[in-house]
């Protein structure tokens, strides 16, 4: 028969339950706060660089590099052999047109010239010579005509009179015969000097011609050679600024050499490159950004060079404000050629916790935690970065490099 358990026992076995009921929960809260707290990292406010997200333009660039270059330079090169015997500008000083540049020792090129109207005169000269001989040859074979046709005439009447002394008895048939002969002969040899006579008017004319022809390229260089010390005078065409002479007093330049630049400093342009992994997207109309210190101007391509050397490609961009005060030639410049553009999209600043990939986990900061998220990333260049999803307008970004901390959900900012 079974027996009643004890009213005390009851109650200590509820009370033992209440214990490791109550043990279990403290454990399991302690658990999830430990885990929580492992999840959980603190990271001073002075160290953390944040950004609100904004609606705003996003373009997509490449980088690449460049120097200003005056828009317009002008190289002046010698046209002749000749030595530099003063320089009357130094580099930096203004020049107007007209104004002499550099002095040069032009002797040789002056003896040369000299000799140049010496070999036109002779060749004058012989055309002269050559008139005059020519002429006398085509009298010569004109006077012979007239004799031979003279000749002719009384060697016909020979003949005429030989056949009327046959006919009276007073003369034999070889007489007629050797007249007849006679005549022929004398005929073709006049026809022999007719052909002489016109061979040589027109071999007169082609002589002379050719003649005159050797004079008129002697004359040709003449004037080249007289052009070339003319220009030998070396003298600004345009207002601008010497920036670079050949200082070297007394030595030789060659035909072609240069002695200076002149530049327009009143406006520039930017000579670029970049890797040739990006050919295929540098093109000529692409919009640019060039950074300066921090002043940033906008360009445009205006010709893409067609080599490509050393792995880099060259182009050249024109800026809207190409007369700017701050800008100065030969400075290096940092160039952004825009390839695409998104309007009006959700944009951050641009910062070290991003890293290219088109998704990627960022930290938001509210109420002085950071909270792990996971953003997709668009178009991006170096001062914006457009968001597709997971962030909203008005929240705020830690720009930070997070890496250290990229395993935890929530990060406490003290």
């Amino acid at each position: 028969m079974d027996r009643e358990v004890e009213p005390e026992y009851v109650k200590k076995q509820q009370k033992r339950r209440w214990i490791i009921g109550a043990s279990v929960v403290v454990i399991l809260f302690l658990g999830v706060y430990f885990l929580r707290k492992s999840l959980q990292g603190t990271m001073e406010a002075s160290r953390v660089r944040t950004a609100v997200v904004e609606i705003g333009d996003v373009e997509n660039t490449l980088t690449a590099s460049g120097e200003i270059i005056p828009a317009y330079e002008q190289i002046i090169t010698s046209p002749i052999r000749a030595s530099i015997r003063r320089i009357l500008i130094t580099p930096g000083t203004p020049v107007e047109p007209g104004q002499a540049i550099v002095d040069l020792d032009k002797s040789l090129t002056e003896i040369e010239s000299e000799r140049y109207k010496d070999q036109l005169e002779l060749k004058r000269n012989s055309i002269e010579q050559l008139r005059m001989k020519l002429n006398k040859n085509l009298f010569d074979a004109e006077i012979n005509d007239k004799i031979k046709s003279l000749n002719i005439n009384k060697l016909r009447a020979d003949f005429e009179d030989a056949r009327r002394l046959q006919k009276i008895g007073g003369g034999t048939g070889e007489d007629i015969t050797r007249a007849e002969n006679a005549l022929k002969i004398a005929e073709l040899e006049k026809k022999q000097l007719e052909n002489d006579l016109s061979y040589n008017r027109e071999s007169m004319g082609a002589s002379l011609k050719e003649t005159e022809l050797g004079a008129q390229i002697e004359g040709n260089n003449l004037k080249e050679l007289q052009h070339k010390l003319k220009m030998a005078d070396i003298v600004a065409d345009r207002k601008g600024v010497l920036t670079w002479v050949n200082e070297n007093i007394g030595s030789a330049v060659s035909e072609g050499e240069m002695l200076a630049k002149v530049a327009d400093l009143g406006s520039f342009r930017i000579d670029g490159s970049c890797s040739d992994v990006y050919s295929d997207q540098v093109k000529t109309g692409l919009p640019v950004i060039v950074k300066m210190n921090e002043t940033s101007f906008r360009g445009m391509i205006t010709q893409v060079r067609p080599s490509i050397k050393n792995g880099i490609i060259e182009f050249v961009v024109q800026l809207d404000n190409s007369k700017n005060e701050s800008l100065r030639p030969n400075m290096k410049v940092e160039v952004f050629i825009v390839t695409d553009r998104s309007l009006k999209t959700l944009r951050v600043t641009n910062g070290p916790t991003f890293n290219g990939k088109r998704k990627q986990f960022v930290y938001v900061l509210k109420n002085g935690i950071a909270y792990r998220r996971e953003v997709e990333v668009g178009l991006s260049n170096f001062d914006y970065v457009e968001i597709k999803s997971g962030l909203k307008k008005g929240e705020y970004v830690v720009l930070t490099d997070m890496s250290q901390y990229e395993n935890m959900e929530e990060i406490s900012i003290q």
